[in-house]
């Protein structure tokens, strides 16, 4: 037995506002939509900042694997040229300029010259043709006994080709560097480290 005056019927309708149309009206309350307003911009506020780095940490990976390229590019060079490192600037202010840097020397061993533009850099690649500096220091040396300034002769720890500009802010060094034995990293490795 029911209590007095409840029916099923009734207790939805009795409590609950009628439109005009005698529909009932179910809604969110002012608060309810503040909470869900806060909570999308918490979690807004987490995700953003975490996209950016994987965007920046993806950018500074196709910035690793330009360099790469750019490797065996210089490997081609250098397997046409007796095994000598190119004579080359270390860079250019503008196109320009005709002085043999990286992008055009270089650009004949390699498929695709957007290999010389790193992904976070926005002006210099269009201005100067490419995004690296070219160890100038290494021009003419034969490639088979390569010395970095007569301290270091061990290829992996003697830089080829670098960032022009510390665009990588989430690695350490800022810098991507290409090393004489072909591996690139974000982490500049000189003749006193380990």
């Amino acid at each position: 037995m029911s209590p007095r005056g409840f029916t099923p019927e009734t207790s939805l309708t009795k409590h609950v506002p009628c439109s005009a149309t005698g529909r009932a009206v179910f809604g969110f309350t002012l608060i309810e939509l503040l909470v869900v307003v806060a909570i999308v911009a918490v979690l807004a506020a987490i995700a953003i900042p975490l996209a950016v780095a994987g965007i920046a940490r993806a950018d500074s990976a196709k910035c690793l694997g330009n360099l790469r390229a750019i490797g065996a590019g210089l490997n081609g060079w250098l397997a046409d040229n007796n095994m000598v490192m190119p004579p080359l600037a270390a860079g250019r202010k503008s196109r320009d300029e005709n002085v043999p840097v990286i992008d055009t020397l270089l650009a004949p061993y390699l498929p695709d010259q957007r290999v010389f533009a790193c992904p976070e850099d926005k002006s210099l690649a269009a201005a100067t043709g490419t995004s690296y500096y070219w160890n100038s220091v290494l021009s003419g040396q034969s490639a088979v006994n390569l010395n970095f300034l007569s301290l270091a002769t061990d290829l992996s720890k003697i830089p080829v080709v670098v960032d022009k500009e510390g665009w990588h802010y989430h690695s350490e060094d800022k810098v991507n560097h290409l090393f004489a034995d072909g591996h690139a990293a974000n982490q500049l490795r000189l003749f006193t480290d380990p």
